[in-house]
């Protein structure tokens, strides 16, 4: 499941962290079982890492306007 931009705008900057780093573990574990051949869905990967630029950016962009 693809989130949004919107998505973010009501978590906290903790809850993205957690977030971040749970796409991150998905994504490690997406390409170790592309790597075994046990993965079916292809686009799962492109998916998580369009995740975790999403959640980089909103995060970024908080920090910016911080500072």
């Amino acid at each position: 499941m693809s989130l949004t931009r919107m998505d973010f705008k009501d978590k906290k900057d903790s809850e993205l962290q957690k977030e971040l780093y749970e796409k991150r573990k998905a994504l490690r574990l997406f390409r170790f079982g592309i790597a075994g051949s046990k993965i079916k869905n292809v686009k799962e990967g492109r998916v998580l890492r369009k995740d975790i630029a999403r959640i980089m950016t909103e995060l970024n962009s908080r920090s910016a306007g911080q500072a």
